[in-house]
This record gives C-alpha cells, sequence and structure tokens, in this order.
C-alpha cells in the first residue's frame, strides 16, 4: 500500500509565479524524498511605489513515504 503526504510551502521570486514554483519545488526537493505533485494553493504579489516587487505562491506539494 503506498501512503502520500502533503505539505504547504511559500515560496516567493522577483521575476515571475513560474519562476517561484520552480525554485520552491526545487528547495523542497532538498528536504522532501519522492514528491509526485503539487498544485497552487493561491498566489500574491508584493506591490512597491506603484510596481510589483515579488511574486509569492503558496504550494501544497505531494510525497510518498517511504516503506
Amino acid at each position: 500500500m503506498t501512503i502520500a503526504k502533503v505539505t504547504e510551502i511559500i515560496c516567493s521570486s522577483e521575476t515571475s509565479f513560474e519562476d517561484a514554483i520552480q525554485k520552491g519545488i526545487a528547495r523542497a526537493s532538498k528536504t522532501l524524498q519522492n514528491i509526485s505533485g503539487a498544485w497552487v494553493k493561491d498566489q500574491k504579489v508584493v506591490v512597491e511605489n506603484g510596481a510589483v516587487k515579488e511574486f509569492r505562491v503558496n504550494l501544497k506539494l505531494s510525497f510518498v513515504l517511504n516503506d
């Protein structure tokens, strides 16, 4: 029987939402093994002086637990 766990992370980028997602998954992969999927729970931008300064993404990652 396979059992998976879901964890939530928040990641950011000064470039784009896609870059934030890529960086978040890459960083989580250093700690979590067997990441099998991710979905975007929420997106947000930080605005400073009328311009977007940072893109933030709340991700839910699923990963399979080792036996």
